[in-house]
């Protein structure tokens, strides 16, 4: 775990390393500082002149000056080291994911992941801040302090080393019951954060069914949850404190008690005043360090479950890679599935396809109906190689789909997906989603072919008309209609459309599916529907059933030949002719 994290320090290792290196001046000079202290009380009680007392106030305020000035630039390297190690970790995950196949996205939920990229990477950030800085730190100065009390005070200091294991037990008793209790409340963290995400994505449904009453409730059981975890592990935690505070009263009554016994009885022959001043120095200096390791240990043991999680992601690897020399052109739009089974788990009981055996020409407009849950879009997705095939082959251009370089695949398999998504920025920049280098003219023509264009001509800034995050400022139909451009500026060889002209009038639905047949006819073209009309004057039809495909044909031969297929286009053109009256 701690090497793969290592690997996201990168260009910060100078930092990381100067920080330490600053630490360690900055307690060397706070370790002289009590022993020059002894010295000058001892000189002083000694009857020493006033120029000598200006010499040991002039060290002394140097040695201070020096200790600040390195406490001060080992704070700075700390702080850098650990906001870029954070900057490192959070773009590597970022790049990580942009790598996932859907069934890696899949194990991880999103709200779980945005997790992992904001609290975990923040509770990392800060354990490593206390790494370079407080836990260097707190170690030199107990052995610095330890070093000088026994070179001062002799025998008394050995009081430190019965303290030690004392403390030692007490954080090992905290770290066994509060880690279980840290794993468990990140993974309320999640849930609370997919409880934020639901809510805010589906804003309109709740205030159309006015459940935010509803919603409060929820929202309030998941924060609840986490409080009552933390609140079970910060009462763990706390008894860190009392412990720190007990060990310290222990040593502060023994050194005090017995030190001044030490003075009185042997008339400061064994030990002097400037020696026991510097010994009380020090006993805090001890005492003080291990209470920042006490604080470390706390910040790390929390800290330990983000790591395993965020590690977790950097570990996973994608279940889709392109091949080594993998093949860079797709010859045609040529589709074929040669008995292809698929399920989207190996622990899965069900395949979502079963034995598919479908070949599709180039050229060819095929239509894809069936019922919800009947594993139309997990058809497609086997064609951009979304998901790989459990059993079978997939071929585009008479290659299978694994030979394929995956942008090579995907930039010739253009997929508008049923949920439609635009990204903040204008029209243009969301159009050149499907083609970077897309020039003006050739965003207007793939718009108008998906019919887009009579609408943005309307919009005052037209091309440049500023969409909001999700295209909440356009209509559904205007969002599916840009998403239709989008992909069609990609100028693939297969062009598939998942259920993405079901918020489009049947009119504009129309001629979308005309502009396609006569300006693309090369372009294979998959349409996804639940509108029979939709689908009807494509070439073949697809009638899918419970993952499989249950009739093929045209319209005319599938209203004869396929049950499934007369009920609903019957029952859709019912209801037509009961709206029409």
């Amino acid at each position: 775990m701690y090497k793969q994290l290592a690997k996201s320090i990168r260009q910060y290792k100078k930092a990381s390393i100067k920080a330490p290196c600053f630490v360690f001046l900055e307690v060397l000079m706070e370790c002289i500082i009590p022993f020059i202290i002894a010295q000058l009380v001892n000189q002083i009680k000694a009857g020493c002149s006033f120029s000598t007392i200006l010499q040991y106030g002039f060290a002394l305020l140097i040695l201070a000056g020096l200790s600040l000035t390195f406490g001060a630039l080992a704070g700075i390297e700390a702080a850098t080291a650990s906001s870029g190690f954070a900057r490192n970790l959070r773009k590597d995950i970022f790049y990580k994911i942009q790598d996932f196949s859907f069934e890696n996205i899949d194990k991880f939920s999103s709200s779980s992941l945005v997790t992992r990229l904001t609290t975990d990477i923040t509770n990392v950030q800060n354990a490593y801040m206390m790494i370079v800085r407080i836990a260097i730190r707190s170690p030199l100065l107990f052995v610095f302090s330890f070093t000088m009390a026994i070179i001062m005070g002799g025998k008394m200091a050995l009081i430190f080393l019965l303290v030690v294991p004392i403390l030692g037990l007490g954080l090992f008793w905290v770290a066994h019951k509060v880690m279980p209790l840290f794993k468990s409340v990140f993974k309320k963290y999640d849930a609370l954060n997919n409880s934020v995400q639901e809510n805010i994505q589906g804003m309109r449904v709740v205030k159309s069914y006015v459940r935010e009453d509803y919603e409060k409730k929820k929202f309030e059981a998941a924060v609840q949850n986490v409080c009552a975890d933390f609140t079970r592990a910060e009462k763990i935690l706390a008894i860190n404190n009392p412990l720190m505070q007990f060990c310290l009263y222990v040593v502060m009554v023994f050194v005090l008690s017995f030190g001044s016994y030490t003075i009185i009885t042997s008339r400061g022959m064994d030990l002097d005043v400037g020696q026991f001043s510097a010994l009380l120095t020090y006993s805090f200096q001890i005492l003080n360090s291990l209470m920042m390791l006490s604080m470390v240990f706390v910040m790390i043991t929390m800290a330990s479950e983000s790591a395993h999680r965020i590690v977790e992601v950097l570990s996973e690897e994608s279940t889709l890679t392109s091949p080594e020399n993998g093949v860079l052109e797709v010859k045609d739009g040529s589709i074929d599935f040669d008995h292809v089974s698929f399920k989207y788990s190996k622990k899965a009981e069900r395949m979502a396809l079963s034995n598919i055996d479908l070949h599709i020409k180039s050229g060819e407009t095929i239509g894809v109906i069936g019922g919800t849950g009947s594993s139309k879009s997990s058809l497609i997705q086997m064609i951009s190689r979304l998901y790989d095939t459990t059993e079978g082959t997939v071929k585009v251009g008479g290659r299978d789909v694994r030979e394929y370089d995956l942008e090579a695949l995907r930039n010739q398999v253009a997929v508008v997906l049923q949920k439609n998504v635009l990204f903040s920025g204008t029209i243009k920049e969301n159009l050149r989603w499907g083609n970077k280098d897309a020039t003006d003219e050739e965003m207007m023509e793939a718009c108008r072919l998906a019919q887009a264009d009579e609408f943005i001509q309307r919009f005052p800034d037209k091309y440049d008309t500023y969409i909001e995050q999700g295209g909440s400022n356009v209509s559904g139909g205007q969002k599916q209609r840009l998403c239709i451009a989008r992909a069609l500026l990609k100028k693939p060889k297969v062009l598939i459309l998942d259920d993405s002209t079901s918020a489009v009038d049947t009119k504009t639905d129309a001629l979308i599916r005309k502009a396609f047949k006569e300006f693309i006819p090369d372009t294979t073209k998959i349409i996804i529907a639940q509108r029979t009309s939709s689908v009807e004057d494509a070439d073949r039809i697809i009638v899918m059933d419970g993952g499989r495909i249950s009739a093929i044909g045209t319209h005319e031969e599938l209203l004869k030949s396929s049950e499934i297929y007369r009920e609903v286009y019957t029952s859709q053109n019912k209801a037509g002719d009961e709206d029409a009256r």
